[in-house]
């Protein structure tokens, strides 16, 4: 107790957050193509208890202001960073309009801030005018971070989170080439810049910049009809969001105002973490990124995780790493965080119905190392030409991620998938052997054509995806995501047109007994569908699915020194403890040599509960090998208890028990000759029978061919039932099932508390000559029962219990004489009449005579 009181003080005293400083203020920076603009920024500085200090400037999501970095914010001050966190123009107390982080607006705004870190004597400085400084920021905010990088050298390090690299393939994608996409891609394909337009995602986003109306003191230009957006963004939006389709008007503004822009120019180190669950910003775009930086001569770190727009924000652990990097990259301390690569895996699922999380740690990111990946290929299945339907209006449409709702639903978003019957085609590998754990972007080759005379409008907008699919039917669409692609021209003659497409980056395990589904769909809720109909063939221009698969080391984060040091005590705290028991089983006072060849020897045993209770007094009996014992007496005797103690699950009050010479106790190696049945079985319903007792012998540690389970089934009389779930058994079914379980390995010690309840008269039968049987070949059977007769069929010998006293013990022939009366010797006839009144069928005290 002393040590564990001590680390947690140690813990406290290292774990004990540095004293922080926040100041609120607006301030002015001046922007706009002709830099006539002035703006007014609310921001938040945030002081650590010791600077000068490194900076770091965070910038929030679209639509969110500086509270919403507020936690992440102070984190870092602790750390000893000078923090700068401010709301965006446009947003929130922020003066100017929305121009999508236009290098004249946004990062115009963002380098000032720069200019007035540099003024701060609290900041530490590379130079006049230069501050040391990182910059880090979620989706909105982590292109900000990226595009200052490439426009400002003074910015030392960045850690963009869930963001994108091209806002026309980001919002437009296209996931098809004509051409084969190199064979190490794991995440990302080539985009065409006349994509699918993500109708849904724009719509959100483009509503969130329309709340509020106009900022507080600005002079708006725009209509009404374009909330807080810049004139040109507004136009922009109204035009793909009117026609959708982008102009190349359009989709040079979008890639304009993003990191694509500017990522030739990016030679910092770059921490790049991206959502496995995002159906706005997917992994292709942290992909593109990572090429991009690692192309100029940045270097780059890849992490995904179990998040997203769709999923949960970076956690705790995530944001350490954030602040190590940029420990290491500002201030010169701790580990190099190395450019490994890591992402999770969602794993079973827990009690609460949320998945299970393992991290999987690479030596690099594929992208950037091609002789660290991996492809798999599988081969699909299915009619080798589909004819699909684009219905008129694009409606109904088939539904796969749920915008701004999947962060909601967690895990069973993707489930929630659905695709009109008609309007897809589906290919599908043979069940899977052995598990596959894709990490990345699958690719297909396809054959688009057009039924002759009913191309609609010379093109086909097709929407291909990847379900996981279960041995039962259920499918799970990885992420919600689709991949979208438009094939244009199509040829009205019917003339095919192969394409290469890449799927949705994701990471699946697909277990074995799996499949993998491919459903390439005419329409999907979320984007902008073809209005017009048509009839199209989709056939597979190869019949492989291209599969990336990641090789790496499973492992969790690393932890906190406070909580190392405490771990590291409880750790010395269990090996004491562990050595302690060891030195306890190896006494010699623990096995008697006499005794190694007796199943069960109870000397002077006792239980005693609170306010006078006693379940057992004074118990004294021996079992030898070969008998069949009844333990009998009515409810409440006390057997269950003893056999209880018998387990190690209570302990005595007093006296003893050994099994085969050893001393039990919980945990003692002795039990495992022991296969028990007390007070019920627990199962999970939800698994086979058969399910059930493998996941118990499993859990014992022992080899599988040790089980015997031919024969135990053969006990429990199951049949075919035992491959129904046990949620569907009968009361006797379940009883049949735990014998069988008991016997499983064929103990030599077998314990049955009450092993008849639940069985009708033929199973009883059966069971006496199992237990009969058992025992003659050497083992031996303990089983208790309030019924005499049953007692009397069974057993071989006796022993008779009453208010958790020893009656009478011996054998059934001596004590149970024939016509039908009993007689056996006592030393307290008064307690004998309680015995005997309490067992059925001598309720009345006129069928017992007592002599001396």
């Amino acid at each position: 107790m002393l040590l564990v009181g001590g680390a947690v003080l140690v813990a406290n005293l290292v774990n004990r957050p540095a004293a922080v400083r926040a100041q609120d203020l607006f301030i002015p920076v001046v922007d706009g193509p002709a830099h006539d603009q002035h703006v007014r920024l609310d921001a938040t500085v945030y002081f650590p208890a010791r600077t000068p200090a490194p900076a770091v400037l965070i910038s929030p999501g679209f639509g969110e202001t500086k509270s919403s970095v507020d936690g992440q914010a102070r984190e870092l001050a602790q750390q000893g960073f000078v923090v700068l966190g401010y709301t965006p123009r446009g947003f929130g107390h922020s003066t100017g309009l929305i121009a999508l982080n236009s290098p004249d607006y946004e990062i115009a705004d963002a380098r000032q801030l720069i200019d007035w870190l540099a003024t701060r004597p609290e900041v530490t400085k590379d130079g006049p005018g230069d501050p040391r400084v990182g910059v880090t920021g979620g989706s909105y905010g982590g292109a900000l971070s990226l595009m200052l990088a490439g426009a400002d050298r003074r910015v030392d390090a960045i850690a963009p989170v869930i963001t994108y690299n091209d806002l026309s393939q980001a919002l437009v994608p296209n996931a098809a080439t004509s051409t084969p996409t190199a064979a190490n891609t794991p995440a990302v394909g080539s985009f065409a810049a006349d994509g699918v337009f993500k109708r849904s995602w724009a719509g959100l986003l483009f509503g969130a910049g329309l709340a509020g109306g106009t900022p507080a003191g600005t002079t708006a230009d725009p209509p009404a009809a374009c909330g807080r957006f810049v004139l040109e963004v507004c136009q922009a939006y109204q035009q793909i969001a009117t026609t959708g389709r982008a102009t190349r008007q359009t989709v040079d503004l979008l890639r304009r105002d993003s990191p694509v822009s500017v990522t030739s120019h990016i030679t910092v180190p770059t921490l790049l973490v991206q959502g496995e669950q995002d159906t706005l910003f997917g992994l292709d775009q942290a992909d593109a990124n990572a090429r991009q930086i690692a192309a100029a001569g940045g270097r780059v770190k890849m992490v995904w995780f179990d998040g997203g727009h769709d999923g949960a924000a970076p956690d705790t652990a995530l944001r350490q790493q954030i602040t190590d990097w940029f420990q290491f990259y500002l201030n010169g301390r701790g580990a190099d965080p190395g450019t490994a690569f890591q992402y999770d895996v969602q794993g079973a699922f827990r009690s609460n119905g949320e998945p299970s999380i393992r991290t999987v740690t690479a030596p690099a990111y594929p992208g950037l190392a091609s002789a660290a990946t991996q492809r798999q290929s599988l081969t699909l299945l299915g009619p080798p030409v589909q004819q699909v339907l684009n219905p008129p209006g694009g409606s109904p449409a088939a539904i796969s991620g749920l915008p701004g709702v999947g962060g909601v639903l967690g895990a069973a978003a993707g489930r929630l998938s659905s695709d009109i019957p008609g309007g897809n085609a589906s290919f599908v590998t043979a069940p899977l052997t052995n598990q596959v754990l894709v990490a990345g972007s699958a690719t297909v080759r396809l054959r688009v054509s057009a039924v002759p005379g009913s191309a609609p409008g010379g093109q086909a907008v097709l929407f291909a995806k990847l379900y996981d699919v279960g041995p039962n039917g259920q499918r799970a669409l990885p992420g919600a995501i689709v991949a979208p692609f438009r094939v244009e021209p199509l040829p009205a003659n019917g003339s095919p047109v192969d394409v290469t497409v890449t799927l949705p980056g994701i990471v699946q395990p697909v277990q074995s007994g799996h499949r993998i589904q491919l459903v390439v769909s005419t329409t999907d809720q979320s984007y902008a569908n073809l209005t017009q109909p048509g009839v199209l063939r989709i056939a597979l221009a190869s019949d492989q699915l291209s599969v990336p698969v990641v090789p790496g080391r499973t492992g969790s984060a690393a932890l906190p020194v406070p909580q190392l040091v405490a771990i590291g005590v409880l750790l010395a705290l269990c090996l004491l403890a562990g050595g302690y028991l060891l030195i306890r089983r190896r006494r010699p006072d623990d096995v008697d040599p006499d005794l190694v060849d007796v199943p069960l020897v109870l000397d002077g045993l006792s239980k005693s509960y609170g306010a006078g209770v006693v379940a057992a007094d004074d118990l004294s009996f021996r079992v030898t090998r070969g008998q069949v014992v009844g333990l009998l007496g009515p409810n409440g005797a006390g057997k269950t208890t003893v056999l209880r103690m018998m387990m190690g699950l209570v302990h005595p009050s007093a006296g003893s028990i050994r099994v085969f010479g050893h001393l039990v106790g919980p945990g003692s190696p002795v039990l495992s000759r022991i296969g028990s049945f007390v007070e019920g079985a627990g199962f999970l319903p939800h698994l086979s029978g058969m399910a059930n007792l493998r996941l118990y012998w499993a859990a014992t540690g022992r080899p599988p061919e040790q089980a015997r389970f031919d024969e135990a089934l053969e006990i429990a009389g199951l049949g075919d039932a035992i491959r129904r779930k046990v949620g569907t058994y009968s009361q006797g079914m379940r009883q049949r099932l735990a014998i069988a379980q008991a016997m499983l390995g064929l103990p030599d010690l077998l314990v049955l508390d009450e092993p008849t309840n639940g069985l009708d008269p033929p199973q009883i039968r059966d069971m006496r000559d199992v237990l009969r049987g058992y025992a003659a070949g050497g083992r031996t059977v303990l089983v208790s029962s309030h019924l005499l007769t049953e007692v009397e069929q069974t057993c071989t010998h006796v022993v008779v219990m009453h208010q958790g006293r020893l009656v009478a013990a011996g054998d059934v022939r001596e004590i149970v004489g024939g016509g039908g009366e009993t007689s056996f010797r006592v030393d307290d006839a008064e307690r004998a009449v309680g015995v005997l009144r309490g067992l059925p069928g001598l309720a009345e005290p006129s069928d017992v005579d007592i002599e001396d």
